[in-house]
């Protein structure tokens, strides 16, 4: 296949797409596993997954087969007719979680919209319209998932906001007792917030806010769009938590790099969205949904133990990297979910990485964020490794 130059597809982007991105200097052609190749042919091991896009890894087969499979027999029909491909996937996310319904939809944008819509609609005969949110937190570009991101760098110049999204601290429960009032109609919160910088909730904190909903009748709405389907080494990352909430928003790793998202309801919030509530016009593409089922099949509990174990050895070793250093403030995050709190800014080692192979990120300017793919090898971790010891221990211009 004859690759384009680097130059002729950068001043193309340059040119005529919104640079609505910081794009690193970078042409990926292709994709396979873990791995991903520029223009000219240089391998790179991807430790963000296409952020968490490309969960389980890069252009699996068994997805790749499903998606051309469908693509021959239906690409797209309205939602005003019955498609198997969104009948079976909705079957298995209700059939493997809480949830008695599923609403089909395109982004994690759109599935928390969709959560904010039906908390306020569940609300509306009582007044209730407020949802209680939390610092750091991240739902999401549209104007409504944008409100409910608590960030005010995201929200300067697109004002004013919907209102109704008053903000609580992360496991700080008392936080959230005193901002319940009789507009509050429910809860929406990340498990493990990802681009506020790796932020787990803790055990203690879930369980309290599960119990805090119940005693006043609110509805709780887990975002699990970058941390849920196999990242905190359970298919869902409520289940890591033991705590199931009243909705459940996925997206990213859903379609193994399709796009589609979905929110799911529990049995008591199942018939709340009527004919008219909400809809889109793509959501349940039957392709999507296609790779979509070819995902939940490669999600084996064989796969979510292997992610447990690899999580724990790749923070065990990392610890072991930044002994010493004293620029890392903090190390934190769950299963393949995980964060290295820097106290100088983290992009020259972004950079010094991908010079050497390996591509990472970072988030709130000092977070270098990794979220390998799920089906990271051993060997594939060391190499993952080797390359980030050389980066952390050797010096790094500071930007």
């Amino acid at each position: 296949m004859k690759m384009k130059p680097t130059s002729d597809v950068k001043t193309k982007t340059d040119t005529y797409i919104y640079g609505t991105y910081k794009r690193n200097p970078l042409t990926i052609m292709r994709a396979h596993g873990s791995w991903v190749w520029d223009d000219a042919g240089k391998k790179y091991l991807d430790f963000f997954s296409g952020l968490a896009v490309s969960g389980i890894g890069h252009n699996l087969p068994a997805v790749v087969k499903a998606v051309q499979t469908q693509v021959k027999r239906l690409m797209h029909t309205s939602n005003l007719y019955y498609t198997a491909p969104a009948a079976d996937l909705a079957e298995q996310l209700c059939q493997r979680s809480f949830a008695a319904k599923v609403f089909f939809c395109n982004s994690g944008a759109e599935a928390n919209e969709a959560a904010i819509k039906l908390i306020r609609k569940n609300g509306y005969p009582q007044g209730r319209h407020e949802i209680i949110v939390f610092e750091n937190s991240f739902h999401g570009r549209t104007l409504g998932a944008l409100a409910a991101t608590a960030q005010p760098k995201f929200h300067e110049g697109f004002g004013p906001l919907p209102a109704g999204f008053p903000v609580a601290k992360m496991n700080r429960i008392d936080s959230v007792q005193a901002l319940i009032g009789p507009k509050t109609a429910g809860i929406l919160i990340e498990p493990v917030q990802g681009e506020g910088g790796i932020h787990p909730a803790t055990r203690e904190f879930l369980h309290a806010l599960r119990a805090l909903t119940r005693e006043h009748h609110l509805v709780l709405a887990f975002d699990g769009v970058q941390c849920s389907l196999g990242r905190t080494g359970d298919l869902f990352s409520y289940q890591t938590y033991g705590v199931e909430p009243d909705l459940l928003t996925l997206a990213k790793g859903l379609g193994g790099g399709m796009p589609i998202g979905a929110l799911l309801a529990a049995p008591a919030f199942s018939e709340v969205l009527k004919p008219g509530d909400h809809g889109t016009t793509f959501g349940g593409n039957p392709v999507c949904c296609a790779a979509a089922l070819a995902v939940l099949k490669l999600l084996t509990p064989a796969m979510l133990k292997h992610v447990k174990q690899q999580g724990q050895d790749l923070m065990k070793e990392l610890r072991a990297i930044i002994a010493g250093a004293t620029f890392v403030k903090e190390l934190r995050g769950m299963g393949l979910m995980i964060g290295m709190e820097l106290t100088i800014p983290g992009a020259p080692f972004v950079e010094a990485c991908r010079a050497k192979g390996l591509l990472i990120n970072c988030t709130q300017g000092n977070v270098l964020r990794f979220l390998p793919p799920l089906a990271l090898s051993v060997p594939e971790r060391r190499a993952a490794l080797k390359i980030l010891k050389e980066v952390l221990r050797q010096p790094v211009p500071v930007a």
